[in-house]
């Protein structure tokens, strides 16, 4: 006889709906929240009705938060020292993750270094995500194979976060940049992080957004950092 599932209990079950909410749980880090109100939401989300103990579990996990996940300066110091580069006429060429397709691609790889050309290739278990310059769409296509071309996207920019190294062993510096970018509605075709740069590629029509938003993050690092010290 199969042995049951174990219940969470209500306290669980409220650090699990606080760590599942990233806005709350900044909130609730740094004691910014009303834990009636925040009680109430989490009761009716979760169908129970012991407004006492949401509370207590709450007011816990503040306590236990402000301690040990607050690191957000850690993130700012970071991005204080990061500054940004972008690269327009950007397309990115998805192939089939065939080894004849990466044959081929070290081929051009070779010839690209020779030529000082840029080009980002990143693998995964179904497909192979060639990021390049407009100008080396026809190149790179004619290089995989149209029989193995799964999608072709043009019209991108590339807006790449240069920091300093520390970044390497900071936690949540790329999340923090993201839900800044998600924040202000703007769809992410790619992300590539490559040791302490970390690439997003966007639509033409996002450009002055995206730019503008994750300069205001590395304006705002500067100014708190600046503050805090």
């Amino acid at each position: 006889m199969p042995k049951s599932p174990v219940k969470e209990s209500l306290a669980e079950r409220t650090r699990m709906y606080i760590d599942a909410h990233p806005s709350i749980k900044d909130c609730v880090s740094k004691g910014l929240i009303n834990y009636s109100s925040l009680a109430r939401t989490i009761m009716k989300d979760l169908g129970v009705d012991n407004e006492e103990a949401v509370m207590i579990a709450c007011r816990r996990y503040s306590s236990k938060l402000s301690v040990t996940t607050d690191h957000e300066l850690s993130i700012l110091r970071i991005l204080k020292d990061s500054r940004l580069e972008m690269r327009t006429k950007t397309c990115i060429v998805t192939a089939k993750n065939d080894w004849s397709v990466l044959h081929k691609m070290d081929n051009l790889f070779k010839d690209l270094w020779n030529e000082d050309s840029i080009m980002q290739c990143v693998q995964s278990a179904s497909a192979v995500t060639i990021i390049a310059d407009t100008r080396l769409r026809d190149r790179i296509i004619d290089t995989v194979g149209r029989f193995n071309l799964i999608k072709v996207r043009e019209n991108l920019v590339e807006i790449a976060v240069k920091s300093p190294e520390k970044i390497v062993d900071t936690s949540g510096v790329i999340a923090y940049l993201i839900t800044n970018l998600s924040d202000a509605g703007i769809n992410i075709e790619e992300t590539v992080s490559c040791h302490t740069d970390t690439i997003f590629i966007v639509g033409e029509s996002d450009m002055i957004n995206a730019y503008s938003v994750l300069t205001k993050c590395i304006q705002s690092a500067e100014e708190t950092v600046g503050n805090e010290q």
